[in-house]
C-alpha cells in the first residue's frame, strides 16, 4: 500500500513568505526564524508617494480646519505651520534619517540612552503612541472617505445609515492591496498622488485666477483683517496660539522615515552604511515638505477669499471638503465629481502609509523583546492583525472622523516632539553646539504645542493611554508564555573553551554550574566536594565549571561567547554573558551535545526560596531557579529525550 505524500501547507507557506520583508536591518531572526530575501527596494519618489497619501490627503480638510480655528487669519496661520514644517520638523527628520537609516526611526534613537526593563517600558509606550497614530490614521481616513462617499449628492439616498459598513469594508480592501504584496501598494499610492496632486494644480491655478481677476476679494479680506486684528504683530501673536489646531498633517514625516527602507539607495549601499538610502530619504522628505507647502498656502488662501465663513461651519456646503466646494463652484459639477472621486480613493488609500509604517515597526521591536510570536516578523499575518484592529477601532468610535481626531492629533504629536528630543541629544553628544541650541528651539515648540492640544483634548491622551496599555499587557503576557523559550541566536567558543570541550569530550562530559562570587581556591574545591557528596560520584570524576554572568535580563535574544580560563592552576572554567542564566546553559549545552556528538551532564544545587519568587526573578532578572528552568529550556528545545542533555541537581 502506498501512502499518499501530505501536500505542503501552501497557506502557511504563503503567509509567511517573505519574512520580514518590511526592510528589518539583516541582523539575527531568531532561532526559528525562515531566511529574509533580499530586498531591492523603490525609487525614492516612488517611496514618497506612499507617505504622500497620507501627507497628501490632509488637503481634503486642512484648509476647512484652517478657516474653523483661525477664521480670515487662516493663510497667516497657515504660514506659520508652514515655517514650523519646513524650519522644524524637516531638519529634525532629516537629521532622524541620518542616525536612524533602517527605519526605526526616533524610538530607536531614544532607545540607546535607556537599558533595562525601563528602556523596554519606555519603548513600548513610544509604540503604543506610535500605533495611536497609524492605526488611527487607517481608521479616520477609511471614515472620512465613507463621509464624503455617503455625503455625495448622487448616493446620499442609497447610501445613508450604511456608514459603519463602508467603513468597515474600505478597512478590508486596504489590508488586502497589502495581502497582496507591497509592490502593489506603492504602485496604487504613485497613481492616487499623481492624480490627486494635478487636480488640486487645477483647483488651485483656477482659485488664483479668479482672486486676481476680482481684485476686490483681496482688498476686502485685507480690510477685514486690519478691523478685526489692529496690525501684523496682533496677527502673528493669534496666528501662533491656533496654529496647534492645524498640525495634524505632520504625520508624512513620521511615516517617511518608518518606510525608509524600502527606498532603492545606491548599488554599493550597505546595511551598515547606506549612504545613497539616506541621501535619497532626505530627497524624499524635502520634496514632500515643499510640495505640501506650496499647496498648504496656496488652498489656504483662495479658500479663505473665495469661500464666505457661514460655508465653513458645520452643516455648511465647504465643511470638511473646502476644495471640493470651490471644484464644484468654479469648474462645474463633472469636475467636481471626478475631484470627488479622487479625494475619497487618497483619504481611503492614506491608510497605506499608516500600514506600512506599522508593518516596519512593530516587527522591529516586539519580537526581538520577545514580546510577540516570530510570525509577528513575516508581513502577511501583521496585515491581518493590524485590520483587525482597525475593525475593532471603527466600531468603538462608530466610524466617527471628530471623535478620532483627537488620539491621531495627540500621536502624531508626541512622536514628533520625541523626534526633535532625540536629535537634540544625538547634536549634544556629537559635540553640534549650534545645532543642539537649534534642535533645542524646536523641540520647545513641537512640546508647547504637545501640550495645548492635549490640554484642549485630553481625550487623545486617553486613547493613545488605551493602545498604551494594550501593546503592554499583549507584549508581557507574550514575553511570559515563551518564558522558556531557547532564545540564543549563536553560540561561539574561544580556543581555550574548545580546547576544554573537546578533551572532556573523550570521557563523560561533567560540568557544574557555579555562581561566581570569591573566585578562591577554596569556592571551587567546596562546590566540587558537595557536588560529589550530593550526587555520589567517585572522586576520579572530571569536571568543567560553568559561569554565567547575566548582562541585562530584559534582553531576549543575543548570540552567546563563551570563554575558557584556568584559575588557580587547577580549575578549568566557562565563562558567559546571558540575559538568563538557564537559556545561557541550555544554549552551551546543546551546543556541545551537536559538536561533540555525547550527551552532556551538568549539576547544580538546589537554589533556596519559594518557587513563585524564583520564577518571578527569572523572568525579570534572569536567575532565579535556575536547575528545573534550564530543565524546561532543554525539554522544550529538545524533544527527544534520548538525545536531551542530563540536569542533575542536588
Amino acid at each position: 500500500m502506498v501512502t499518499a505524500e501530505r501536500p505542503p501547507p501552501r497557506l502557511r507557506e504563503w503567509m509567511l513568505e517573505g519574512l520580514s520583508d518590511m526592510g528589518k536591518t539583516g541582523g539575527h531572526t531568531g532561532p526559528h526564524a525562515e531566511p529574509e530575501p533580499p530586498h531591492k527596494g523603490q525609487r525614492w519618489w516612488r517611496v514618497m508617494c506612499l507617505t504622500g497619501v497620507d501627507y497628501f490627503s490632509t488637503l481634503g480638510y486642512q484648509p476647512g480646519i484652517a478657516a474653523l480655528a483661525a477664521g480670515l487669519l487662516s493663510p497667516i496661520a497657515t504660514i506659520v505651520l508652514v515655517i514650523v514644517t519646513l524650519a522644524g520638523a524637516l531638519p529634525v527628520y532629516r537629521r532622524v534619517a541620518e542616525e536612524s537609516p533602517h527605519g526605526e526611526g526616533s524610538i530607536s534613537m531614544l532607545e540607546r540612552l535607556l537599558s533595562f526593563w525601563q528602556g523596554k517600558l519606555f519603548v513600548l509606550t513610544l509604540l503604543g503612541f506610535a500605533a495611536t497614530d497609524f492605526l488611527i490614521t487607517i481608521t479616520l481616513s477609511a471614515a472620512d472617505a465613507s463621509t464624503h462617499l455617503v455625503e455625495n449628492p448622487h448616493l446620499t439616498s442609497t447610501l445613508h445609515g450604511h456608514q459603519m459598513l463602508i467603513t468597515l469594508i474600505l478597512v478590508a480592501l486596504l489590508g488586502a492591496v497589502f495581502l497582496k504584496g507591497f509592490l502593489e501598494a506603492i504602485g496604487v499610492a504613485v497613481a492616487l498622488v499623481a492624480i490627486y496632486l494635478t487636480l488640486n494644480v487645477v483647483v488651485v491655478v483656477v482659485g488664483l485666477w479668479h482672486v486676481v481677476t476680482a481684485g476686490h476679494v483681496v482688498t476686502d479680506w485685507s480690510s477685514a483683517l486690519t478691523a478685526e486684528h489692529g496690525n501684523i504683530f496682533a496677527m502673528i501673536g493669534v496666528s501662533l496660539i491656533v496654529f496647534p489646531k492645524l498640525a495634524l498633517g505632520l504625520s508624512g514625516f513620521e511615516t517617511g522615515v518608518a518606510v525608509m527602507p524600502h527606498v532603492q539607495g545606491d548599488t554599493d549601499d550597505t546595511e551598515e552604511s547606506p549612504k545613497g538610502r539616506i541621501r535619497d530619504t532626505k530627497k524624499l522628505l524635502t520634496a514632500a515638505a515643499v510640495i505640501m507647502s506650496g499647496f498648504l498656502i496656496t488652498t489656504s488662501f483662495i479658500t479663505t477669499l473665495l469661500i464666505p465663513e457661514k460655508d465653513f461651519e458645520p452643516g455648511g456646503q465647504a465643511n470638511g471638503r473646502a476644495l471640493a466646494f470651490l471644484a464644484h463652484d468654479y469648474l462645474g459639477n463633472a469636475f467636481g465629481t471626478v475631484y470627488d472621486i479622487s479625494t475619497i480613493a487618497i483619504l481611503w488609500f492614506a491608510g497605506a502609509s499608516a500600514m506600512a509604517g506599522l508593518l516596519n515597526l512593530m516587527p522591529r521591536y516586539l519580537p526581538r523583546y520577545g514580546m510577540a510570536p516570530h510570525w509577528a516578523r513575516a508581513v502577511r499575518p501583521m496585515v491581518i492583525v493590524f485590520t483587525l484592529i482597525g475593525f475593532l477601532v471603527t466600531w468603538i468610535f462608530d466610524a466617527d472622523v471628530d471623535a478620532q481626531g483627537g488620539a491621531y492629533a495627540t500621536g502624531v504629536l508626541v512622536l514628533i516632539s520625541s523626534a526633535a528630543i532625540a536629535v537634540t541629544i544625538a547634536a549634544h553628544k556629537a559635540g553640534q553646539r549650534n545645532w543642539t541650541i537649534a534642535f533645542a528651539v524646536i523641540s520647545a515648540v513641537f512640546l508647547y504645542t504637545t501640550v495645548l492640544n492635549v490640554i484642549e483634548r485630553p481625550d487623545g491622551v486617553k486613547i493613545g493611554a488605551c493602545f498604551i496599555a494594550g501593546i503592554i499587557l499583549v507584549s508581557l503576557l507574550s514575553r511570559l508564555a515563551r518564558a522558556f523559550e531557547l532564545r540564543v541566536t549563536s553560540v561561539t567558543l574561544d580556543d581555550m573553551a574548545e580546547r576544554f570541550v573537546r578533551d572532556i569530550a573523550s570521557r563523560k562530559i561533567r560540568f557544574i554550574a557555579n555562581e561566581p562570587d570569591r573566585r578562591d581556591k577554596a569556592e571551587y574545591r567546596d562546590k566540587i566536594e558537595q557536588i560529589r557528596n550530593d550526587n555520589d560520584l567517585p572522586e576520579q570524576e572530571d569536571f568543567v565549571f560553568v559561569e554565567v554572568t547575566v548582562t541585562d535580563p530584559s534582553e531576549f535574544e543575543a548570540g552567546l561567547t563563551v570563554r575558557g580560563e584556568v584559575l588557580h592552576n587547577r580549575y578549568r572554567i566557562l565563562t558567559l554573558e546571558s540575559s538568563s542564566i538557564p537559556n545561557g546553559l541550555a544554549a552551551l549545552l546543546l551546543h556541545v551535545r551537536d559538536t561533540t556528538g555525547r550527551i552532556p551532564h551538568i549539576y547544580f544545587e538546589w537554589t533556596e526560596g519559594g518557587p513563585f519568587a524564583n520564577f518571578l526573578r527569572f523572568f525579570l532578572f534572569g536567575q532565579g531557579e535556575v536547575a528545573p528552568v534550564t530543565r524546561e529550556v532543554l525539554r522544550e528545545a529538545e524533544p527527544d529525550r534520548a538525545r536531551r542533555p542530563r540536569v542533575h541537581t542536588g
